[in-house]
C-alpha cells in the first residue's frame, strides 16, 4: 500500500487528534470556526481515502479488471493488497456515510417537529416566545426559509433567573441565531458521525460553540460575571426541576421524567442555553479573557490544507494507477478489443 493511500488516513487522524488542543489557546469564536472546518475536512478526507482503498482494491478483482480492461498483475504489484483489506474499507466507507445521513435525518426531523409546534405559540415580543413550562429552559430555534429564528423560555426559567441575569441569557441565544450556530454544530456532529476519530474535536467544537455564545451575552451585558452567574443559576434549575420531575405525584404541575421528552405544544430543546459542559464555561468566564495565538491558528490551518492536499495527490495517483494498469493490459492482449 503506498504511501498517497495512506496520507490522507493519517493526516486526518493527526488533525482529529491536534485541532482540540490547538484551539485550547483561541477565543471561542476562532476556535468553533477552525473545529468546524477541521472537522469537515477531516471526515471528507478519511471517507474519501477509504473509498480509494476500496475501489483499487476492488479493482484488482479479475472480473472487475477484464471488464475494464485492467492489468491484474500491474495493480498488484503496485498496490499489493487484495480483498479483505478493500472490503473492510467499503464497509467502513458505508457505514460512516450511513451514519451521517441518517443522523442529518433525525436531526431534521427534531427541526421540522420543533418549528412544527413552536409556529401554533403567539410571541412575546420580537424574536422571543415564552411557554408555559415549569421546567426551567432556554433555547433558539434556529432560521429556516421563510422562518425568522426565535428564543424559547419558559416560565419556569423566567421564575429561576431575572434580571440582568435573564438579559445576559437571552443574550446568549441571540448570539446562536445570529451566529448560525446551528450549522456550525451540524458540520461537528455530521463529521464525528462519518468518521468515529472525530468524537473529540465535535465535543470541543459544541463547549467552543457555546463559549462564543457565552462571551457575546456578556458583552451585552457588560459584565462577564452576570453571564457566569446566569449560567449557574440555570443550571441549577435545570437539574432541580429535572429532579422534581422524577418524583411521582408530588412534583409540580406538568412535572415529567426527562426521558418523557417535551409535552405536547412545547418544542423541542435545540442550541439550549444550559448545553456542554456548564462548570467548564463558567471557570472560563471567571477568568481573564483568552487572545488568540496565531501560532496555534497556522498550525491548524495547516493540517487542514494538507488533508485535503494528500486527499487531492492520492485521487490523481489512483487515476494514473489505472490508467496505466489499461495501457500495461493493451500491450499484454494486443488482440484484446479496448477503447
Amino acid at each position: 500500500m503506498g504511501p498517497s493511500f495512506l496520507t490522507p488516513l493519517v493526516v486526518s487522524g493527526a488533525l482529529a487528534l491536534a485541532a482540540p488542543r490547538l484551539t485550547r489557546s483561541m477565543a471561542p469564536a476562532p476556535a468553533a470556526r477552525v473545529l468546524a472546518a477541521a472537522g469537515v475536512v477531516a471526515a471528507t478526507s478519511w471517507l474519501g481515502a477509504l473509498g480509494l482503498l476500496a475501489f483499487t482494491g476492488l479493482g484488482q478483482l479479475r472480473v472487475v479488471a477484464d471488464a475494464e480492461l485492467w492489468s491484474v498483475w500491474y495493480l498488484h504489484s503496485q498496490e499489493p493488497f487484495g480483498l479483505l483489506l478493500a472490503t473492510l474499507c467499503g464497509l467502513a466507507l458505508v457505514v460512516g456515510t450511513a451514519r451521517a445521513a441518517r443522523l442529518a435525518r433525525r436531526r431534521g426531523g427534531v427541526l421540522f417537529q420543533a418549528w412544527r409546534r413552536c409556529r401554533a405559540l403567539p410571541r412575546s415580543g420580537g424574536d422571543l416566545t415564552v411557554v408555559e413550562d415549569p421546567l426551567p429552559e432556554a433555547f433558539a430555534l434556529p432560521n429556516l426559509p421563510g422562518l425568522r429564528g426565535r428564543v424559547v423560555v419558559s416560565t419556569g426559567m423566567l421564575h429561576a433567573v431575572e434580571g440582568a441575569e435573564l438579559a445576559a441569557l437571552l443574550a446568549h441565544e441571540r448570539a446562536h441565531l445570529r451566529h448560525r450556530h446551528h450549522v456550525f454544530l451540524l458540520a461537528l456532529q455530521l463529521s464525528a458521525a462519518a468518521c468515529p476519530l472525530l468524537g473529540p474535536l465535535a465535543r470541543e467544537g459544541g463547549y467552543a460553540i457555546e463559549r462564543w455564545a457565552d462571551e457575546e451575552g456578556a458583552r451585552e451585558v457588560g459584565d462577564r460575571a452576570v453571564m457566569a452567574r446566569a449560567l449557574g443559576r440555570a443550571a441549577l434549575a435545570r437539574k432541580s426541576g429535572d429532579r422534581s420531575g422524577d418524583r411521582s405525584g408530588d412534583g409540580p404541575p406538568g412535572a415529567r421524567p426527562p426521558s418523557a421528552g417535551p409535552p405536547r405544544g412545547r418544542p423541542e430543546p435545540l442550541l439550549p442555553a444550559t448545553g456542554g459542559p456548564v462548570p467548564r464555561r463558567i471557570r472560563a468566564l471567571l477568568a481573564p479573557p483568552a487572545a488568540t495565538r496565531r501560532a496555534p491558528l497556522v498550525a491548524a490551518a495547516l493540517l487542514t490544507a494538507a488533508c485535503w492536499t494528500s486527499l487531492g495527490f492520492a485521487a490523481s495517483s489512483t487515476h494514473d494507477l489505472f490508467h496505466t494498469a489499461k495501457q500495461v493490459y493493451v500491450l499484454r492482449h494486443p488482440t484484446a478489443p479496448h477503447g
